[in-house]
């Protein structure tokens, strides 16, 4: 199955210039995803509501600009080695976590209101900028998750694959593959496709994401993907999954 998916796409990816928890530059984690075979990478570190390391003080546009700096570093790196490289952002709320893909910088700028938007708001933010929200790692247990919320009307899909999951070095701390298998079910029941990503912070890789059976061209290509679910499949670094 796999040789007919031949591209692979790390769609969580986290870097020391945006996420507080990144372990690695935005140049050294597109190298060794390169390195590794992927195709192209979804920068996606943690905004304002998050874990991140951009001063909240700053005035929106000036946070934007210095958030942005991850993913446009990744990208100028990316364009060097043959890497595609695309932007997206994990939003936190409460350590309740959304991948959200297919928002621009300039659309962030131009909608200063999402920075203290709820959940529901972002929903809206969102669509109306022509992206989409996915559910990360929906059923995650960790000391800085206070509770497992759902919100199933305001999502697009789930991260039916977390690799960090089911890496050694994830079990080792406390991590376990049935947090997967939980979301998987919960996006089934829902009738919604799933992403996967490995949820990486540093140049360790797990090897997890989508795998297409065409190059992907854009940011946009890749949600429309998503939402079809069809045409891809979810690969956790060593196994398949159907998307939906």
């Amino acid at each position: 199955m796999v040789n007919k998916y031949p591209y692979l796409y790390e769609t969580h990816l986290h870097t020391n210039v945006a996420s507080a928890c990144g372990q690695a530059t935005p140049e050294e984690m597109a190298i060794a995803c390169k390195e590794y075979g992927y195709t192209g990478i979804i920068v996606t570190d943690h905004n304002w509501g998050g874990n991140t390391c951009v001063d909240k003080s700053l005035s929106w546009e000036e946070h934007i600009d210095k958030y942005c700096l991850s993913y446009e570093r990744a990208k100028a790196k990316g364009d060097e080695i043959g890497l595609q490289v695309f932007f997206g952002l994990e939003a936190g709320f409460d350590a309740t976590e959304f991948l959200i893909y297919g928002l621009t910088k300039d659309y962030l700028k131009a909608h200063p209101e999402y920075r203290n938007a709820t959940v529901e708001e972002q929903y809206e933010i969102v669509h109306n900028g022509g992206g989409i929200v996915i559910h990360a790692h929906p059923y995650r247990e960790e000391f800085y998750i206070p509770e497992i919320r759902l919100f199933p009307d305001y999502i697009d899909g789930v991260e039916g694959v977390n690799a960090t999951h089911v890496s050694p070095l994830g079990k080792a701390q406390g991590k376990n593959g049935i947090f997967d298998e939980r979301a998987r079910k919960y996006a089934k029941d829902l009738g919604l496709p799933m992403t996967a990503g490995s949820d990486i912070h540093s140049t360790v890789l797990f090897g997890g994401g989508i795998r297409t059976k065409k190059k992907l061209s854009d940011i946009n290509d890749f949600t429309k993907l998503i939402l079809s679910g069809k045409d891809y499949i979810l690969w956790d670094g060593e196994k398949a999954y159907p998307p939906m």
